[in-house]
């Protein structure tokens, strides 16, 4: 029978996982069991980091959107309120960027808004 070398696929699997602890500290760059360890939690970290990241952004665009509401003689909730009620259909994202970068278009949409 054949010789069969083994081991080019596990070789493989092993280098991709210290290519992606490249930067890591200490023996999680180097040595393949804690940088498997590494990878695990990183993953676990970047999940939940890139849940508070969201959770914050939003929270700011409500400042945003109440800061230009506020300017514009309206407050946040009542602002909100009444684009729902009229389905004007534009988020808070994009509300909280025209309150910062394009305040009268801003301006427009809220006395689009507080008029009736």
């Amino acid at each position: 029978m054949t010789r069969v070398k083994r081991g080019t696929i596990s070789v493989k699997r092993r280098r991709n996982v210290l290519k992606q602890t490249k930067g890591f500290r200490w023996g999680r760059k180097s040595k393949e069991r804690q940088a498997r360890e590494g990878l695990l939690h990183a993953g676990v970290h970047r999940f939940n980091d890139n849940r508070k990241k969201k959770r914050v952004r939003r929270t700011l665009w409500s400042i945003k959107i109440n800061a230009g509401a506020r300017i514009n003689g309206t407050t946040y909730s009542k602002l909100i309120n009444v684009l729902k009620t009229k389905h004007v259909e534009l988020d808070r994202k994009i509300l909280s960027t025209l309150a910062e970068h394009h305040p009268a278009v801003f301006k427009q949409i809220t006395e689009l808004a507080t008029k009736s």
